[in-house]
């Protein structure tokens, strides 16, 4: 099933066991599958446009499952047997879309545009136009979102910022503006490109691998 995936998007979801929050958790588009030279049968995903969720989105809420296939399933006591052996799954396109748009509720709210540089005054036309757009209008073009430079900087930058409190990782300084901006920038400690494999590790681990929060008079 894999292959079939290859220049599609994907959701990660992470499980219960070990601790796990049962919530999907980012979402990133295949690249290629490429076999495990160690391990016969075994397949490695390489992914790009990796975008971590600014909150983990529930894998059911109240009792309603965020998949179409396990909201048909009457009995929840059957849904654990049903996903035995279905680590990878097809999900319909209006799940993705209502799964990506409640993931990224924060960075596309309008009462942040100001504190994630979303300023209307300051983008292009296309930007201002998605997230201007009523939510049944954003979720049909989810993936138009999920590519957009600015959108995407705003997610890294709220990230990066909410790991370091808002404070200068050189200086110890948080400074807020009037308008509740902080007075720092997240900025990438390496490239993206080297440190993408480094980035899904240590994003499970909650940490901060590859931003740093710095007072604009120090980057």
């Amino acid at each position: 099933m894999a292959e079939q995936l290859i220049g599609d998007w994907i959701v990660y979801r992470e499980p219960q066991r070990n601790g796990g929050r049962r919530a999907y958790i980012a979402v990133a588009r295949v690249l290629r599958v490429e076999a495990d030279t160690r391990r016969a049968g075994y397949s490695y995903a390489v992914v790009g446009d990796y975008l971590p969720f600014d909150r983990p989105v529930p894998f059911a809420n109240k009792g309603a499952y965020a998949e179409a296939a396990l909201r048909e399933i009457g009995n929840p006591s059957r849904v654990g047997a049903y996903l035995q052996g279905k680590s990878i799954r097809i999900i319909s396109e209006a799940d993705f879309a209502a799964i990506v748009r409640t993931g990224l509720g924060e960075t596309l709210a309008p009462v942040n545009a100001i504190r994630l540089d979303l300023d209307p005054f300051q983008l292009d036309e296309e930007t201002v136009e998605y997230l201007e757009a009523p939510l049944a209008e954003q979720a049909r073009r989810i993936e138009q979102i999920l590519l957009n430079r600015k959108i995407r900087e705003a997610n890294f930058r709220r990230h990066v910022c909410e790991a370091y409190d808002n404070r200068c990782a050189v200086t110890g300084l948080r400074i807020l503006n009037g308008g509740g901006k902080a007075e720092v920038q997240a900025a990438h400690i390496w490239s993206m490109r080297v440190a993408r494999t480094s980035f899904r590790m240590a994003w499970r681990c909650r940490a901060p691998p590859i931003g740093s929060s710095i007072v604009i008079l120090f980057h």
